[in-house]
């Protein structure tokens, strides 16, 4: 069964280490799964101002949300947490009350830094936040991706064979957590 994920993208860089990584990773998944990315660049600053009158951007993001199984967030760290521009896109998201896209939505949460312990204080601050947002997450296994220069080429190949076999091992069990939560969850109809 085709799932279609939605991939955001922490980073607003364009030459983002993490928007490397986004792209091997679907080159590495199952064939089950079909991407694509949930921009989060052009979204103004959340203000619950917004809430009775949601700006278009916000509104085609939030539906992209939507029009995807599952959410795959590729996240650097900054400042031992996520990027602001992350944080701005949850909470867009997630708002107004009672109107949260990420709701029953399968997640997962990965990334890479060139630092020895990757993206994992990061990670672990937007793992929170998902689960306020009840969003049910991958927790095994986690990936906190040390990257080195060369990792991943410019076609976006992976050129270490043994993160190479863990990063499509770590897709294939992102498939099937999708699969497991969406037999227990089943996506509504719109």
């Amino acid at each position: 069964m085709k799932r279609k994920v939605g991939i955001i993208i922490g980073s607003l860089a364009k030459k983002s280490l993490n928007r490397r990584l986004a792209g091997a990773l679907q080159k590495v998944a199952p064939e089950e799964l079909e991407f694509v990315e949930i921009p989060i660049r052009d979204l103004p600053l959340y203000s619950y101002d917004y809430d009775a009158d949601f700006p278009q951007v916000a509104c085609d993001f939030k539906k992209a949300i939507a029009d995807v199984d599952a959410v795959i967030f590729v996240t650097p760290e900054y400042n031992r947490s996520i990027p602001g521009a992350l944080k701005n896109a949850i909470d867009w998201a997630s708002r107004p009350y009672g109107q949260n896209a990420f709701a029953r939505k399968p997640s997962t949460v990965i990334g890479t830094s060139p630092g020895a312990i990757g993206t994992a204080v990061a990670q672990q601050h937007l793992r929170s936040i998902l689960g306020f947002c009840n969003s049910p997450q991958m927790n095994s296994p986690e990936a906190y991706i040390q990257y080195r220069d060369g990792l991943i080429d410019d076609e976006g190949d992976i050129t270490v064979d043994g993160t190479k076999k863990f990063l499509s091992n770590y897709m294939a069990e992102f498939r099937d957590f999708i699969n497991r939560v969406l037999t227990v969850l089943p996506r509504q109809s719109k």
